[in-house]
């Protein structure tokens, strides 16, 4: 007999159908083969199933058994069908009858049929619902996960006897609650507070742009001035996530297998990897690609610490994704594109000893060794990059100070005003693909950003004295139409380009 079990396989951010066909034929010897590209994990479900069928209490055939997964050409891998290949043997074998044309089914079985987490939960429940399948089936572990979607009806499955039970009639399986995307968005607690920093006023301000149009920022100073607090307070002063960004997110990190107790990802992802990271570490990479730091930190932020101290051919491989906002992947028997919308903030010291500049500390290095250590960055990257900023040490006089009765405005406040910049932004952009200023191209400019004659004079003295580069000067508009949002003011005034002009390096590269 044969049985068709509607599942799926994952091609990057992407989920395809795959029907699991099981044909049981008798007069042969006894077999069991898997065809349709599967790699070794799929391979070996045919133990985990042979030993969760007969542990449930099931007769396995001793017949010839093929299974295959169609469509044949693309690759398989994972053990999400473990639980699809079991429930066609037993339908095929005639020891369940029921109706499943309307159903789809993930889940990897242990040797005693109890279902484990599987990566990719959401993808799965996303295709279901494109394809106007009614029911998902899935390990109870991943059924939250899944249940934040509406119109579809998510079964929470323990182990293989209890989805006989269900199709059977015996006993039936109830539907997971949909989760309130709502509700759940309320729940969001920060590590770091902007209250926490002492002084750093500019640096601050500086972050409030920077999170009020999604741009890139370079903190530059001595050790121990902040700069790593700095960025890490960033994300408590971001917008909240949409649920369609949330879904983005949540997708990037279920296939990635980075979801643990979290079902949904309701804080921007912050990612900081370490200067030691491959190029495939960072942009994502392998024999069947998966995605890397860049598209873990979609739709939040990259934190670079040691900026200089990351290989310059890591550092280089960020160009591309920085100016699309997409990483597209290329392997001999795999081509994928994994969304990349960060925010960059890299922080670094100014020289090998990080005292050059400062005026309390004597710089030991050579200029031979200041010259090689800055020009680890390149300039094309540096160009990309819309906000420098110099962090001077902490004054005695702030980091002594009484912070128990002094006024220190916290991220709530600030975030609030960023959230109100962000919304201005969301009914300009309501009718485009873009969501913050950072992301317009020249031709939104030319429609968003509608300069006066004096601000047309400001710049042109500007890309002659500071030699700025097209690119350069692009995003100096940007950054001026973020400030002006901050502000609340419709047009972009001469004072608006005049501070987004104070954040471009002093020294023209």
């Amino acid at each position: 007999m044969l049985a068709k079990v509607y599942s799926c396989a994952v091609v990057g951010l992407d989920a395809v159908p795959v029907e699991v066909e099981v044909d049981i034929a008798s007069g042969h010897l006894p077999s069991f083969t898997i065809v349709g590209l599967p790699d070794k994990a799929v391979e070996e479900a045919k133990e985990r199933v042979r030993s969760a069928i007969k542990n449930t209490g099931f007769d396995f055939p001793s017949k010839r058994i093929t299974v295959n997964l169609a469509p044949a050409d693309l690759p398989k891998e994972g053990p999400s069908y473990d639980l699809p290949i079991a429930l066609g043997i037993l339908i095929a074998s005639e020891q369940i009858r029921a109706d499943i044309k309307d159903s789809l089914f993930m889940g990897e079985l242990s040797l005693d049929g109890k279902l484990r987490r599987t990566n990719g939960a959401l993808l799965y429940a996303l295709l279901a619902k494109e394809k106007n399948l009614k029911r998902v089936f899935l390990p109870n572990v991943n059924a939250k996960e899944a249940a934040i979607l509406t119109n579809i009806e998510i079964y929470p499955t323990t182990n293989l006897f209890s989805l006989y039970q269900h199709l059977t009639g015996l006993k039936n399986i109830n539907p997971h609650e949909t989760i309130s995307f709502e509700e759940i968005i309320q729940d969001e607690t920060f590590d770091f507070d902007m209250k926490d920093i002492k002084g750093q006023e500019r640096a601050k301000r500086a972050l409030e742009i920077a999170a009020a149009g999604s741009h890139n920022i370079l903190l530059k100073g001595p050790p121990g001035a902040g700069k790593t607090l700095i960025s890490r307070t960033l994300p408590s002063i971001l917008p909240k996530l949409t649920f369609e960004e949330a879904l983005e997110v949540t997708k990037i990190y279920s296939i990635s297998g980075l979801l643990d107790k979290d079902f949904l990802l309701i804080k921007r992802p912050f990612r900081a990897p370490h200067h030691t990271t491959s190029h495939i570490g960072l942009i994502g990479g392998g024999g069947i690609p998966k995605p890397g730091e860049i598209s873990l930190a979609h739709r939040g932020v990259l934190f670079l610490d040691e900026f200089s101290e990351f290989s310059h051919y890591v550092l280089e491989t960020l160009r591309q994704p920085l100016e699309d906002g997409i990483i597209t992947i290329s392997r001999a028997n795999a081509r994928v594109t994994f969304p990349a919308k960060f925010m960059l903030i890299a922080a670094q010291n100014p020289c090998p000893c990080g005292y050059l500049g400062d005026p309390h500390h004597e710089c030991r290095c050579a200029p031979s060794q200041i010259l090689r250590y800055q020009k680890r960055v390149s300039g094309p990257m540096l160009d990309r990059i819309d906000i420098h900023l110099d962090v001077p040490a902490v004054k005695a006089d702030k980091l002594t100070q009484d912070y128990k009765n002094t006024k220190t405005e916290g991220s709530k406040q600030i975030r609030t005003r960023v959230q109100k910049a962000r919304e201005m932004q969301t009914k300009r952009f309501e009718n485009s693909n873009i969501s913050s200023n950072s992301e317009m191209r020249n031709i939104d400019i030319k429609r968003f950003c509608d300069l006066s004659n004096d601000c047309l004079t400001l710049l042109r003295s500007a890309v002659d004295k500071m030699q700025l580069s097209a690119r350069s000067y692009h995003r100096i508009i940007k950054l001026s139409r973020t400030i002006a949002d901050l502000e609340g003011s419709l047009d972009v005034n001469p004072s608006h380009i005049a501070e987004a002009l104070q954040y471009r390096p002093k020294i023209a590269r």
